[in-house]
């Protein structure tokens, strides 16, 4: 083990349906063929049926995932949520209340973090302050009784391999923020652990620092293909580092799988609310196909709501579609008002009143040059559409 810190599903409840979701990472070529050969491979790591209580409070529950080799898995969800208390376990520093833990083959659930195989990285990068970037890292293999020519040829290696090459006489204190995480990160591989665990490694650092740090670490992880498991609340995060994204909420796993699948594909209306921004309008299902927000009726083909529930559909920002005067007769097009806009860079933010659905506020995003070529300014009425393939519909009692 290699430890970074010198202080020391909707419930799933049936582990098949946790098989299904297991997909080949994003990044990789030919994703379809990859996943049809992944799937004939043992996991490395098996989290089965794990709980954990504090006295009454439940902070986990029937939680099964399993992570194959060289795969990035992100555990996303707001505080409290257990993302940290499923790393903690992971790593042994925490006792679970009942399920096992498996990596490679090995039953680990009652290994101290000693007997562990793994790196981990914290958010508060927890290097020693006496000691120099090059001393930091060599720490772990000191204690292995490592030949000091190796150690001194390993530690330039990482020092090269986070950026850091001849900065190794530094001490943290003479370091940013950012080069004090890549010490952390060479501290945590330089064992070469069969895993590494991060545990929010980029929330202590500014925005810039932070978009910067995430691709070379998603790029290091890729070149190492070292299988990573790591805790984040920023979804920018994990839809930019992971090859699955494990979202969950108050203790279970609401939902599993890649980036594009769980942001386009929402299980719930937690899930789509807490990845990205997402436009809720309640409504009646009225036929098979067909919803009512008011007197606005739309298609919505994906509906699998009987007729007569009430529902929530959800559509992104970006989906809705600004349409031009002399366009092709469309489904699902209304007429809004124009309440706000905001600048955003590259686009626009408007912030709409949609006549017919009861006047439920809604956001459309608009690229900055259709923005300025519409000259859209507040109060101005635009016929928008809601496509019907974007459109998911969720029960109104799951909201």
């Amino acid at each position: 083990m290699t430890y970074s810190d010198p202080s020391a599903s909707q419930s799933l409840e049936d582990p098949s349906l946790v098989q299904e979701t297991q997909i080949q990472p994003s990044h990789a070529p030919g994703v379809a063929a990859e996943a049809a050969a992944r799937s004939l491979r043992q996991p490395y790591l098996q989290i089965e049926n794990i709980h954990k209580r504090f006295g009454n409070f439940v902070a986990l529950k029937d939680i099964f995932l399993n992570v194959y080799p060289g795969e990035f898995v992100c555990l996303l969800g707001p505080s409290g949520c257990g993302k940290t208390t499923l790393l903690r376990i992971i790593a042994g520093l925490e006792q679970q209340s009942q399920g096992r833990i498996i990596q490679g083959g090995q039953d680990v659930s009652h290994l101290p973090p000693s007997k562990r195989d793994f790196g981990i990285v914290f958010q508060s990068y927890a290097l020693f302050p006496n000691l120099t970037a090059h001393q930091n890292i060599a720490y772990g293999l000191q204690n292995k009784k490592l030949p000091k020519a190796e150690i001194q040829t390993r530690v330039g290696e990482l020092l090269d391999l986070v950026g850091l090459g001849g900065m190794g006489q530094k001490y943290p204190a003479q370091m940013s923020g950012g080069q004090q995480q890549r010490v952390a990160l060479a501290r945590a591989l330089a064992l070469s652990p069969g895993l590494l665990l991060l545990d929010e490694p980029l929330s202590a650092l500014d925005a810039q620092v932070r978009v910067k740090l995430r691709a070379e670490i998603a790029n290091l992880q890729r070149r190492l293909g070292v299988t990573t498991v790591m805790v984040t609340h920023d979804q920018a995060e994990a839809l930019a580092m992971a090859d699955r994204i494990v979202v969950m909420d108050k203790g279970y796993i609401a939902q599993i799988g890649t980036p594009h699948s769980v942001y386009q594909g929402p299980g719930s209306p937690f899930v789509a609310n807490f990845i990205g921004v997402m436009n809720f309008l309640d409504g009646m299902v009225e036929a098979k196909d067909t919803v009512r927000c008011g007197n606005l009726v739309l298609n919505t083909p994906s509906n699998t709501v009987p007729v007569g529930q009430r529902v929530s559909i959800a559509i992104r920002p970006e989906d809705i579609r600004v349409m031009d005067g002399a366009a092709t007769p469309a489904p699902n097009v209304a007429e809004a008002e124009v309440l706000g806009t905001e600048f955003l860079g590259s686009g626009y933010r408007l912030e709409l009143s949609v006549s017919g659905n009861a006047r439920q506020p809604m956001t459309l995003e608009i690229s900055s040059n259709r923005a300025r070529a519409m000259a859209i300014e507040t109060l101005d009425s635009l016929a928008i559409q809601l496509p019907p393939e974007m459109i998911r519909v969720f029960p109104k009692e799951a909201t």
